[in-house]
């Protein structure tokens, strides 16, 4: 041993004795590792479990405030499309906001935030930032009631954006579809058709979109088509919409040059002369 410790004359056979041995030791590891082995497996686990169950937690509180944060980006969207319609059109607008819809079940109606406080007027028209609405019919102090274009009762003049060809659409259609009546079975009319509004009623300014041709059924029994057309603006996709005024804008008066101005004569001048 001491000339072990010294000159190290037994190493060789050191090393020879542990690596017999090893294969004995990971016998007599074995149970032990696999104890550690499973007890890590379930352990593991256990924790991904938990973990993935905070994680649906948190995501189930945070979908509320998802889902308000997406419908608030949708509004904000919506609002500037308005205000840039708002600057396109010739007309004053004011900005309102659908409360609910009519309860009658038999016509289509909203109600808007806007009444005869903030100048709304029975008779002005309501678009969004893709086309006419309807018509506001009913005006109180703090609300109105507008009747949108599907409804039976509502008409609204238009012409074909294609050809400027005129015509009447009517409400009242399945659907929330237009009927475009009284068009001769021959008319230059298809389908795909824009129409807009023709301003000849004095009451929707000409160029608003208001709806597309859908269906068209020509029979040679008949001296009129059938024809009806897909709204192209509606309520079921947002709550703002702009109230058009009746007065339309004009632009401001330019100031005569002072070159051209005479001055105006007494009537003592002019009996001189």
């Amino acid at each position: 041993m001491v000339l072990d410790a010294r000159f190290h004359y037994a190493e060789s056979v050191r090393q020879v004795v542990a690596l017999a041995a090893y294969p004995l030791q990971r016998i007599a590891m074995a149970p032990v590792d696999l104890f550690n082995g499973v007890a890590n497996y379930f352990s593991s686990t256990t924790a991904l479990r938990e973990e993935n169950t905070a994680l649906k937690m948190r995501q189930l509180k945070a979908a509320p405030d998802l889902l308000q944060l997406e419908a608030l980006r949708e509004e904000n969207n919506q609002l500037r499309r308005l205000l840039e319609a708002q600057e396109r059109l010739p007309r004053k607008s004011v900005f309102a906001e659908i409360l609910y819809a009519a309860r009658d079940p038999f016509s289509r109606k909203v109600v808007l935030d806007k009444g005869s406080r903030d100048g709304i007027l029975a008779g002005q028209p309501v678009i969004d930032d893709i086309g006419v609405i309807g018509q506001v019919t009913r005006v109180y102090l703090l609300m109105s009631e507008v009747t949108l274009l599907s409804d039976k009762d509502q008409a609204i003049p238009l012409q074909v954006l294609r050809n400027g060809l005129r015509a009447v659409a009517y409400g009242g259609a399945e659907g929330g579809m237009l009927d475009l009546r009284f068009m001769a079975a021959n008319a230059d009319i298809k389908n795909g058709d824009v129409l807009v509004t023709s301003g000849i009623d004095g009451t929707y300014p000409p160029g608003l979109p208001v709806a597309t041709v859908a269906r068209i059924e020509r029979d040679a029994a008949y001296a009129f088509a059938r024809i009806t057309l897909a709204p192209t603006a509606g309520t079921d996709r947002y709550r703002q919409v702009l109230v058009l005024s009746n007065e339309n804008r004009a632009p401001p008066p330019e100031a005569e040059p002072q070159s051209t101005r005479k001055p105006t004569k007494s009537k003592r001048q002019r009996k001189a002369e």
